[in-house]
């Protein structure tokens, strides 16, 4: 019900842009553009935890990119999860791409077959605080984007919590391990879906890499063959990590900016409730 009352809400009254507040949509064109970056790029959080499976990211986490998100899974502004998922599909393109380079060197062979796109799973509580499961969400519109694109892929939302965990915020890394190690696997039963095609797990963020880590574990514990993952941001040094700058915004333009609502090919409507102060966003986020 909740969900439905910020939908009726955004239809009806005035709304900025997600990522910089200036009105004309959920999202304008200049901060669609730093949404999608410069294209995805390989990444890698420092330390890197004991499983990580190459990861690709499509921006980094910083500026109207972090702005868009923590609006998608904090605020509710479904909206903009068509953008995030053009954005994640470019990130798992990437990680394919990856997988097919490497594969001389070891890394899973040949990428064949549709794609299981396996979201990291938010904990029960998160899902019924926030009314929607944001990684999930997202993963559905770049599985759409992926088949339009002529790359047969679907969402397998197999991965489950098996224990409770405490809230990732606050915790360093290798706490960040200790809470997860262990704590996620596959639903009874659904195994045998992971033998159907090469599994790229999806998120909307990493930082640490730690659930990431996890969720590669359970899944090749069930048989499944991870053959990297994706995310829509990652951490800004990650990306120095990796061996080259972050993805970063383009510069504001002066004078008159044009507010098109259409970001990576996809026309929006109406943009988030999303307090911001210039370029500093006043909201706080998880992050994994």
């Amino acid at each position: 019900m909740r969900m439905w009352w910020r939908e009726i809400a955004g239809l009806v009254l005035p709304a900025g842009c997600a990522g910089c507040g200036r009105a004309g949509g959920a999202l304008c064109g200049r901060c669609g553009a730093a949404l999608c970056g410069a294209g995805a790029r390989r990444v890698r959080p420092s330390p890197s935890p004991p499983g990580l499976p190459p990861v690709h990211a499509a921006v980094a986490y910083e500026d109207e990119a972090r702005a868009v998100l923590l609006a998608h899974k904090e605020r509710g502004e479904l909206r903009l999860a068509a953008a995030l998922g053009e954005a994640l599909a470019g990130a798992v393109a990437g990680s394919v791409a990856g997988a097919e380079a490497g594969a001389g060197a070891g890394v899973a062979g040949a990428v064949s077959g549709p794609l299981l796109l396996v979201p990291v799973p938010s904990a029960r509580r998160a899902v019924a605080a926030r009314g929607h499961d944001p990684a999930r969400r997202i993963a559905r519109a770049a599985a759409g984007v992926l088949r339009r694109g002529g790359r047969p892929a679907r969402v397998l939302p197999v991965l489950r919590q098996q224990r409770s965990v405490t809230d990732q915020a606050g915790l360093d890394a290798r706490r960040r391990l200790e809470n997860l190690a262990g704590a996620l696997g596959v639903a009874p039963g659904c195994g045998r879906l992971l033998a159907e095609g090469p599994v790229v797990l999806v998120d909307d963020l990493m930082t640490t890499g730690a659930s990431l880590a996890e969720a590669a574990r359970a899944v090749g514990a069930a048989g499944g063959a991870v053959v990297g993952a994706a995310v829509v941001a990652a951490a800004a040094r990650s990306f120095l990590a990796a061996g080259g700058p972050a993805p970063s915004a383009p510069e504001s333009e002066t004078g008159g900016e044009t507010e098109s609502g259409i970001v990576c090919g996809t026309p929006y409507e109406r943009g988030s409730l999303l307090m911001i102060s210039g370029r500093k966003h006043l909201i706080g986020g998880t992050c994994r």
